[in-house]
């Protein structure tokens, strides 16, 4: 799923002085957006509207891919549910021709919204409706508890950069593995070097794959934000700065882009970036269906809001997942003859990277 690419710039270019208001720069939309409400931990009641939509802008800073935030959000009359639907307006048939990272990033969004209305007071019960293809989180009044998975919430990102090659101890290990896992979710975690170079053969398998797809080419470069300013009008897409890139204009990526952004380059890229890593985690739901993909979604994402929560960075290599021909190969590579694998992760630690954007949340309600 869900972001990984990054464009690479042949040489910084400078940046004029910017004309914005600086409460509308990149940096203070950023600090916005990733602001959790001051209230969290008081008693609401579930009827408060407010406290609903504050609850969907917590579900909005879950993961997506390619930041496309492909979910929409209903609000029940007595406020006493939410409703996650998928926004197939915003899907990605090259990348995800099935909508499996769609209905990922829904489950995603769900477990945000629900560790969200548990620090706000309310018992979130999520529950997949096969017919609307549609989540359905019931709210009930209980004990507020703000959880360290809550708190990680405004710090989690998917940081696209090298990390520090240092192994995660056991018991953080053990932790992730509790926290991605579930009666329908295995989670594989592979920390052993021959393990992670037979993965990165299978990235690599992957990703020349799909760079020798014009149609995914085209597909990723109209998701690309190569400085603030596009990612700030946008308030979604593939920030650049945020893979470590600096800020260039518009016109000059787009016309940069099939240059400097070469199956070569990106190859050694993610060599380099998963050799630094202290491990992978391969997500595999126990069916290949909507309910189990939504499934994988809230596992990843309690295991990413775990890891946040123990400073551990994180970014997905899902190419070996997307590309139909390299999965088979893949899967059995891992044992999983006959399964499919749902996504891959790379862990470790690493920098604080700049953030994505979300969109304002009466854009995502229905």
């Amino acid at each position: 799923m869900i972001t990984r690419r990054q464009f690479t710039a042949s040489a910084p270019v400078l940046a004029g002085c910017s004309q914005v208001p600086a409460e509308d720069r990149y940096e203070a939309v950023a600090e916005r957006t990733w602001q959790l409400d001051a209230t969290t931990g008081g008693v609401h009641g579930p009827g408060a509207s407010g406290l609903s939509l504050e609850l969907v802008r917590c579900a909005t800073l879950a993961p997506s891919s390619h930041n496309t935030q492909c979910w929409k959000f209903a609000l029940a009359a007595d406020g006493r549910s939410i409703t996650l639907l998928p926004d197939l307006a915003r899907r990605c048939p090259a990348v995800d021709p099935d909508d499996h990272h769609v209905f990922v990033s829904l489950g995603c969004a769900t477990e945000n919204l629900v560790q969200a209305a548990l620090a706000h007071g309310l018992q979130g019960t999520a529950q997949f409706d096969g017919t609307a293809d549609a989540v359905r989180v019931a709210l009930e009044p209980t004990r507020p508890q703000t959880t360290p998975w809550f708190t990680a919430i405004a710090q989690r990102q998917c940081t696209r950069g090298d990390y520090d090659g240092q192994p995660v101890p056991p018991d953080e290990l053990a932790l992730l593995q509790r926290a991605g896992s579930s009666a329908t979710v295995r989670l594989l975690l592979l920390t052993e070097r021959a393990a992670l170079e037979q993965v990165l053969d299978h990235v690599i398998q992957g990703n020349t794959a799909q760079m020798a797809d014009a149609a995914f080419m085209a597909e990723l470069k109209t998701w690309i934000r190569f400085n603030g300013a596009e990612a700030v009008r946008t308030r979604d897409g593939l920030y650049g700065a945020a893979s470590g890139n600096p800020n260039i204009p518009t016109w000059l990526g787009e016309r940069a882009f099939r240059w400097v952004f070469t199956p070569q380059r990106e190859n050694d890229r993610y060599a380099r970036q998963l050799r630094s890593s202290a491990g992978i985690a391969v997500f595999v739901g126990q069916a290949v269906d909507k309910a189990h993909w939504v499934e994988v979604g809230r596992c990843y994402e309690r295991f990413a809001l775990q890891a946040t929560a123990l400073g551990i960075c994180n970014a997905f290599l899902n190419q070996p997942v997307e590309v139909a021909s390299v999965r088979p190969g893949f899967a059995a590579a891992l044992g999983l003859a006959g399964q499919r694998p749902d996504l891959v992760v790379r862990f470790g630690r690493g920098p604080t990277l700049p953030r994505s954007l979300r969109r304002p949340v009466a854009a995502v309600m229905v």
